[in-house]
C-alpha cells in the first residue's frame, strides 16, 4: 500500500478479491465459534435456532455473510481511521475493536436498524424493537472475536 490515503479499511479488506473467501470463511467460523460459546437458556435458544436455520438453508451463514460484509467493513472504517491516527499496526486492530465494543456494536446493528427503519410491516418492526437491546448485548459480545478475525487479513 504506497499510497497514504489507500491505508483504509475497505482497501485493506474488499480491494483484493482474492481475500474475500478467506476472510467469510473466518467470518462463518467466527459465527460457528460465537453460537458455541453461548450459555443458559438464551444460549440454549441461539443454538437451537442456528441449527435449524442452517438445516434448512445450507450455506445461509456464508451467503449472509457475503452480502453483508461490505457493509460491516464500512461500518468499522471509523474506527480504523481513528486507529491509524493512533499510529497503532493495522494488525492491532482488533485491540481498538475490543476497547470501544458498544461503540462497535452500535456501528455493525446500524445495519440492520437501518433496515428495520425502511420496513413496511409494523409487526416486524415491533419484534425488531424489542428484540434490538438484546441484539447489542451479543454482538458487544462478539467485538473482540471480531477484531481477531479481521487483524490478520489487514497485513503490517
Amino acid at each position: 500500500m504506497t499510497d497514504a490515503n489507500a491505508d483504509t479499511l475497505v482497501a485493506r479488506l474488499l480491494d483484493d478479491k482474492s481475500k474475500r473467501p478467506r476472510i467469510l470463511t473466518d467470518c462463518e467460523r467466527l459465527i460457528e465459534d460465537e453460537v458455541s460459546s453461548k450459555g443458559g437458556l438464551s444460549g440454549l435458544a441461539i443454538k437451537g435456532a442456528y441449527k435449524v436455520v442452517c438445516a434448512v438453508k445450507p450455506g445461509i451463514i456464508r451467503e449472509s455473510m457475503d452480502m453483508l460484509l461490505d457493509d460491516f467493513v464500512k461500518r468499522l472504517e471509523p474506527f480504523y481511521a481513528d486507529h491509524r491516527k493512533a499510529g497503532s499496526a493495522p494488525a492491532q486492530f482488533g485491540d481498538t475493536l475490543s476497547r470501544r465494543g458498544g461503540e462497535v456494536a452500535d456501528a455493525l446493528l446500524g445495519i440492520t436498524d437501518d433496515r428495520a427503519k425502511k420496513a413496511k410491516n409494523a409487526t416486524l418492526k415491533s419484534a425488531y424493537e424489542k428484540l434490538r437491546p438484546q441484539a447489542k448485548k451479543h454482538v458487544e459480545e462478539a467485538v473482540p472475536r471480531v477484531g481477531r478475525t479481521l487483524s490478520p487479513h489487514l497485513g503490517s
